[in-house]
């Protein structure tokens, strides 16, 4: 038999020990690029193809530059939804069609798990800094270019 002592003096200290985040900190992922154009801006974006790279996405991420972004790639159009779990970058995402024709525009905020979804069936999703979109006058309805656009 062991003790009782030793054990009731031990409680009390794992009691005060720290626990364990309730999410686990990770790294950011880094995938291959692509580029896409916005009009007259040249845009380097990662691309999240596969079901987990795009639910890791831009989590983790501390900073990004200006003229990077990630792109989103899916099998086959469908109404997206994102949230932003794990995101620490306040974002703007752009739902876009097929022929990359940008359907709706929304500001996301760091680490809400509010989901905001494409206002029709989408297969692609840019994510940019917040406010990218808006700097440059970019609205629903503008063209996007790049190698993945019909």
């Amino acid at each position: 038999m062991m003790p009782l002592k030793p054990l009731l003096c031990a409680l009390p200290l794992l009691l005060l020990a720290p626990s364990a985040p309730a999410q686990p900190q990770g790294q950011p992922q880094k995938l291959a690029t692509t580029q896409l154009q916005a009009g007259m801006h040249n845009l380097l974006v990662q691309v999240a193809q596969t079901p987990r790279e795009r639910e890791i996405g831009l989590m983790w991420r501390q900073q990004m530059a200006t003229h990077e972004g990630m792109i989103f790639i899916f099998e086959a159009s469908a109404t997206q939804c994102f949230w932003m779990r794990n995101t620490y970058l306040p974002l703007s995402v752009a739902y876009v069609a097929d022929d990359g024709r940008i359907v709706n525009i929304e500001d996301m905020q760091p680490l809400s798990e509010q989901s905001k979804c494409s206002a029709k069936p989408v297969r692609y999703v840019l994510e940019m800094n917040q406010g990218w979109f808006a700097k440059r006058g970019i609205k629903p309805g503008f063209q996007l270019m790049g190698p993945m656009f019909k």
